[in-house]
């Protein structure tokens, strides 16, 4: 692999990881729960790695150029940020630090954070042209290593550095609002009004042209 492409994708992939969007907003509620935020944030990751399986296998071109198929990936992606974004609105009043010990209960809910932020990075169509569109920039046909392998080093690099940096907001948002519980039922439900805000412009890319060509048919 060309070292000057992989730092050079080291810049970007940081670039992005640390511009809030949704992810963060997943994060951050994550970080103001009573319980650890690292499912929330091993689920985030987790997403990202089905994305560069896809890569690698070469399958991520092919959904991306099946506009049908990534318009109802779209749509399913919209309506479980909607879904995840109104859940989290919901119980932004219980927003609060207890340091309650674990049961076998709450580590059954922290397996399904780990499946929400799956779905939360997973199901993102955003996320799979991500991958598409600016992990081949990075990849050289020239190397020793073949162009798949190459994909998913890649991918995975992206992965770990989205877990320092999810991980360091996440403790961050905890740290900051642990003596807090009005900033951070505020910001619970900040996080859910972006998570349904980005659910509502995933789901407008798809019915407005879709509106708009029944109209003029």
């Amino acid at each position: 692999m060309n070292p000057q492409l992989f730092l050079a994708f080291i810049g970007v992939a940081v670039a992005l990881a640390c511009t809030p969007g949704v992810d963060w907003a997943y994060s951050i509620a994550a970080g103001l729960k009573d319980r650890s935020f690292v499912p929330a944030v091993a689920g985030l990751c987790g997403g990202y790695v089905v994305h560069t399986a896809l890569l690698a296998a070469g399958l991520a071109a092919v959904i991306t150029g099946m506009p049908g198929l990534l318009g109802w990936l779209t749509v399913a992606g919209a309506g479980y940020l909607l879904w995840l974004g109104v859940s989290t609105v919901r119980s932004w009043r219980g927003a609060s630090f207890g340091g309650q010990a674990a049961t076998a209960p709450a580590q059954a809910n922290q397996f399904r954070v780990f499946l929400q932020g799956m779905g939360t990075s997973g199901i993102n169509p955003k996320g799979l042209l991500f991958f598409v569109a600016l992990v081949p920039q990075f990849v050289s046909t020239d190397a020793a290593l073949s162009v798949p392998l190459q994909s998913g080093l890649l991918g995975l690099t992206f992965v770990l550095l989205v877990a320092v940096v999810y991980s360091c907001v996440a403790l961050l948002a905890r740290k900051l609002l642990h003596t807090r519980p009005g900033a951070a039922r505020r910001v619970t439900l900040a996080s859910g009004i972006i998570m349904v805000a980005l659910g509502l412009v995933l789901l407008g890319e798809q019915l407005v042209p879709l509106a708009a060509q029944t109209i003029w048919q």
